[in-house]
């Protein structure tokens, strides 16, 4: 008889997970013609009660590359995918950097700043249920506004609408392009003018101007790629552009 490991699971568990997962990868395949095949494993764990000490799941995330945290609360407010943004991770960051580059120079800094903005989001709400979201700094009170636009409107997603059944890559940059420049803007705004004898320029202030503009980031979901790569692009540029106009525009008026 075999002497049982962690909660009662065999000594072999995390040799036999690896033998399986190892089963993963790119290869040249033997005999003619010439040929290239890859299979890719995604598993799925679900430990009793979530607990991610779990003997399965603790074993697993030390050989898997990529983890999809998923999320009971995100399901229950009906937001799926139901992947937690703060517990799952990717290990090929690094590798896909150069693919990343190349497509847009501007991306992995962009998704840099988008996970901060997650993480603050996270850290401030506890200061938010004890006393209230009036009592932030305006530079909070636009970091939070960013990251719901973030949740609601860029990591949420409806399958069953032709629009956001699929988003193909170029569409994600644009889109989290523009909620990132609405929120470098946001905050240079409200800085400068804080610096300046002029009117100041309040989270509010900045809400009830740009209403239009911000209506326009939060239906950016809505474009459907049938139109066309060009003809989204084009409309992406646009709202980029009218942003920054319009922040422009609103420092003006103030000094």
């Amino acid at each position: 008889a075999e002497m049982p490991a962690d909660s009662g699971y065999p000594a072999y568990l995390a040799s036999r997970l690896a033998s399986f997962y190892e089963r993963a990868g790119k290869v040249q395949c033997l005999g003619s013609p010439d040929r290239t095949g890859s299979v890719t494993i995604v598993g799925a764990v679900s430990p009793p009660g979530g607990d991610f000490s779990d003997p399965v799941t603790s074993a697993t995330l030390s050989i898997v590359q990529v983890f999809w945290g998923l999320d009971k609360k995100l399901a229950q407010r009906k937001h799926f995918p139901s992947v937690n943004w703060l517990i799952s991770y990717s290990k090929y960051s690094t590798a896909l950097e150069g693919y990343y580059e190349k497509f847009d120079p501007g991306f992995i800094d962009m998704r840099t700043k988008a996970r901060e903005v997650l993480q603050r989001e996270d850290d401030l709400n506890e200061i938010v249920q004890l006393v209230g979201k009036d009592a932030l700094g305006e530079s909070d009170k636009i970091t939070l506004e960013t990251a719901k636009l973030l949740r609601e409107d860029y990591l949420a997603q409806n399958a069953f609408t032709p629009y956001d059944k699929y988003c193909p890559f170029y569409k994600s940059v644009w889109m989290m392009r523009n909620i990132i420049h609405f929120n470098t803007l946001a905050n240079q705004a409200v800085e400068r003018a804080a610096n300046a004898d002029g009117h100041k320029i309040t989270y509010a202030v900045v809400k009830s101007r740009m209403g239009d503009l911000f209506y326009r980031l939060v239906s950016q979901k809505f474009e459907d790629p049938a139109e066309g790569e060009d003809v989204l692009i084009a409309k992406f540029q646009k709202l980029y552009d009218d942003l920054t106009t319009g922040f422009r525009n609103l420092e003006d008026e103030a000094r």
